[in-house]
Parts: structure tokens; sequence; C-alpha cells
């Protein structure tokens, strides 16, 4: 009997040891409000999953570093890998490391250069970013009636979903219902908030005239209000816009300040990201695209979106 019980226990240990799972994560950087809650929404799915180890890091939004932590990934046999891309145009190289160490690879929320020709073992979770910058436009356009003047503040243009989000504001510019619009300025802030507020106190000095702010994410956009307001400017004139709905964003709107978002499930995309990565070091068949839907948030709904965060 001894035996027997003794068995079944080895057994199950041996049972739990072939499940155990490590996952390297190499985020593009931690400083950042909605890569932030992505990260935490992974990690923290991870502590629900039996036998899974999530091993992240910082690539501090640096390409090359990135491209060790992977090397390092690799080096340490970990099951799957997870990749927040710091420099989209540079996954082509990381694809390749992955494949030839046959290890499963899911790029997540920054669609990577070569999303239609991934190697086996390999997926993009994210939300089509088609739809953002699109969401956002349209809205502040309805607002607007169709006329009117707008700067467009750009994220990082190394990543496809600044170019996208951009490429979207002109697409609905030329509709009918919207040609009305005029893009009188357009210019980066990389994602920063500082930035974006540093980008609208040259545009206010420059004396340019707007009456739309146009932004490829939130942060840029409150850095826009917060200088916008510094300088003295009636908000209700200027409408601001943004995409990702975190929980500043959500704040500003509530203030009066911010009109459009649109939010992007990071938590889901992490938690998409993840589930995908086991998937394939199980296996099992996934989509090579996962996409997670965005959804527009205006005052109207604003409140349904707070309870979310």
């Amino acid at each position: 009997m001894k035996k027997f019980i003794l068995g079944t226990a080895m057994a199950l240990v041996l049972s739990t040891a072939a499940h155990a799972e490590t996952v390297g994560v190499s985020m593009a950087k931690f400083d950042d409000n909605f890569l932030t809650v992505l990260r935490n929404g992974m990690t923290d799915y991870a502590k629900t999953l039996n036998g899974v180890t999530l091993q992240v890091e910082d690539a501090q939004n640096d390409v090359s570093k990135q491209q060790s932590q992977i090397q390092n990934f690799i080096a340490s046999k970990v099951d799957a890998i997870i990749v927040n891309p710091v420099d989209t145009d540079a996954t082509t190289a990381m694809s390749k490391l992955a494949a030839d160490a046959g290890i499963p690879l899911v790029y997540v929320n920054r669609q990577p250069v070569n999303v239609d020709t991934l190697p086996d073992k390999q997926a993009f979770v994210a939300s089509n970013e088609q739809e953002s910058g699109t969401l956002e436009t349209k809205e502040i356009c309805r607002i607007l009636g169709g006329k009117g003047k707008a700067v467009v503040i750009m994220g990082e243009l190394s990543n496809q979903a600044a170019r996208m989000r951009t490429q979207d504001v002109h697409d609905v510019v030329k509709t009918d219902e919207c040609k009305g619009l005029e893009i009188v300025e357009e210019q980066t802030a990389n994602w920063d908030r500082t930035q974006g507020a540093d980008l609208m106190t040259n545009w206010l000095s420059s004396g340019i005239e707007f009456d739309a702010v146009i932004s490829n994410n939130d942060e840029m956009a409150i850095g826009a209000i917060q200088a916008l307001k510094a300088a003295g400017k009636d908000m209700s004139k200027v409408v601001i816009g943004g995409v990702d709905a975190t929980q500043d964003a959500l704040a500003a709107m509530q203030a009066g300040d911010l009109d459009v978002t649109v939010f992007q499930d990071a938590a889901g995309q992490g938690k998409g990201a993840l589930d995908t990565a086991l998937k394939i070091a199980k296996g099992e068949k996934v989509e090579k695209k996962v996409y997670i839907p965005f959804q527009l948030v205006t005052p109207a709904n604003v409140k349904d979106f707070v309870a979310k965060n």
C-alpha cells in the first residue's frame, strides 16, 4: 500500500512538472501607462494558471536590448516567448531567432512588419488598428459637423500602430462626410505625455489655429490638454481625441477635458497573448492573427469603461 501511495504521489509530481511552462516576455518598456496595464493583465492571468511562470523583461525602448533578451530566453530554453516590439520593423530577425530554436513566439499589441509571413509556431495578438484611428476621427468629425481644422499628434513612427492610426485619420478625412476637415499640422510626440505638451506649446507659440486635436494615444492627448490649459485656452472650444481609454484619460473625460477616446483592452491583449503562446507550446492550432475589438468611448458612456478599469 505504501509503495502504491508513493508511486501515485510521484506520478502526480511528474505530471505537474510535465505541464509546468515558462514563458519569456519582453516588453518594449515598463514606463508606459498602457503597456503597464497589458503587462499586469498578463502577469495577473498567469497567477491563475497552474504551473505557468513568466519571466518578464524591460527592453527600455532599446531594439538591441530586446533582441538580447530573446536570445537569453532561447538559451534558457523557455517554452514560449511573448514580445511587445520596440521597433515593429525589426521583428523579422526576432522571428528567425525563435523559429531556428523551435520556440513558439507571440507578438502582442504592436503589429510586426512580417505579420503576413510569420513562421510556424508564431502569431500576433492585438486590436485591429484600422478601427482605432477610424473610430476616433469619425467621432471628432461628427462633433465638428464635418468641417474645421485639426492637428494630428503621432506616436513613434517606428511603430506600425502610429503609422496605421495616422493613415486612419487621413482616410476618414477623405470621406464625403468629413472632407471639410483640414489637417493643418502633423508631428510625432513618441507616445509621450511630456512630448505631447511640448509639441502643443510649440504649435500655440507659432500661432497655429485649430478646432481639434487628433492624437494617436491618450498620453499625448493629455499632454496637449495640459499645454492648452496652461495657455489659458477655453477647452470647450477645442475637441480632443485619443486612443487607449487609460484611467487618466477616462478621468480627463469625466473632467470635461477629453472628448473622445477608444478603449483598447490592454489586459485582454495580455491574456490573449499568453493563451495563444501556451496553446502553441502544447501543439494546438491557433489563428495567426487574433484581434480584440476596439470600442468608442465618449462622455455618454464613459462610466461603463471606468467600471472596466
